[in-house]
This record gives C-alpha cells, structure tokens and sequence, in this order.
C-alpha cells in the first residue's frame, strides 16, 4: 500500500534559480533567500550548480526546515560532477557547457536574480519553453527585462498579463510563483499556430 501510495503522491514542481556565476552580497543573499523559501513552499530547485547565485540559492534550500535530500539538483556545464558547489543533493554533469542553460531553463519556472550573459540565455531559453518567469529587481539582466514580456510571442492568449514578472524581493517571487504556476503548469497545451 506505501508503494502505491508513494506513486500516487504528485511531484514537486521544480523552481529554477538562475543568476551571477560571481554573486554580489546583495544578489548572494537574495539568491539564499530564494532557496530556503522555494523549499519552505515545497518546491525543489534547480541551478547551473557552480558558484554564486547557483551555490548561495541550494545553501538557502538546505536551510529550510522542510529540506529534503534530493531538493537541490545541480546541472553541470563540465563533464566532472566534482565541479558542483557542495550544496548540490543530485548533481547531472552534462559535459554540454552553456547549452545546459536549456536544461535549467526547463524546469516548472525560473527567478533570475540579477545576473550576465549566461543568465540572459537561460530567461531566454525559458520564455520559449513557456515557462513562468520571475525577475527580481537587483542589477543585471534580470532587472533589465522585469514587467515586459521578452518579445512579441502571445505564449498562451488564456493569460493576457503574460511577461517577465518583476519581484521587488525573494518573498514577493515566490508569492507569484505559487499564484502563477497553475496558469502554467497546465501540460498538454496545445502551442498556439501564431507562435510558430
């Protein structure tokens, strides 16, 4: 009965957070915040598992007291799993460098905190995915594209303020994650023709 109860239990969603390789102490302690509040909220994270905002958001998830072997999962641009930052429960070393910002990307929804050209890659890669994506307002491209959607798509016309959503804090992202997800989490969508 416990096993079937456990494949009838419905998976966590799983919250990207995204950001400066290099972190400020500001954009470190949001990033940490992010974390331990994604997981208080239930939720796992994901990151590019190296330094700064990926390092500061998986410690910030180890600090929550809902935490949970297996709530950080690192997806590695190297080849060698010894790369990721301690913080990393479940570590995927890819070997394919920036191109796994697509794997980040991909999860349930992203919060960009700050963040460079890398950053920008992965807010891009999960707007075309459909994901829902949240800017906190510190410097760096994350800043730079919150409150606008990030270019002409109608990514889902059921959802008429679809954007980039701007976060003044770590508290107020994952008040609109847990608002927003379920307008987009609805998988099986058929893609709209005029995105194509």
């Amino acid at each position: 009965m416990s096993r079937l109860m456990t494949r009838l239990t419905p998976r966590r969603p799983m919250i990207a957070v995204v950001g400066n390789a290099k972190a400020s102490p500001e954009t470190d302690a949001a990033a940490r915040e992010t974390g331990r509040l994604a997981v208080d909220h239930g939720y796992r994270i994901v990151t590019g598992g190296l330094g700064g905002v990926m390092e500061a958001a998986c410690r910030g998830a180890h600090e929550s007291e809902r935490y949970h072997e297996g709530d950080t999962v690192a997806i590695l641009p190297h080849d060698d799993p010894r790369h990721a930052n301690p913080w990393s429960d479940v570590v995927i070393a890819t070997g394919m460098n920036h191109a796994r910002n697509a794997l980040v990307a991909n999860a349930d929804a992203v919060i960009a905190i700050g963040g460079g050209a890398g950053t920008l890659s992965e807010i891009a890669f999960a707007w075309t995915l459909r994901r829902l994506v949240i800017a906190l307002t510190l410097p760096g491209w994350a800043e730079r594209l919150a409150g606008a959607p990030l270019d002409y798509r109608v990514r889902y016309p059921d959802i008429p303020d679809d954007q980039i959503f701007a976060a003044a804090s770590p508290a107020a992202a994952l008040q609109l994650v847990t608002a927003r997800l379920p307008q987009y989490s609805k998988w099986g969508r058929a893609f709209p023709a005029a995105t194509a």
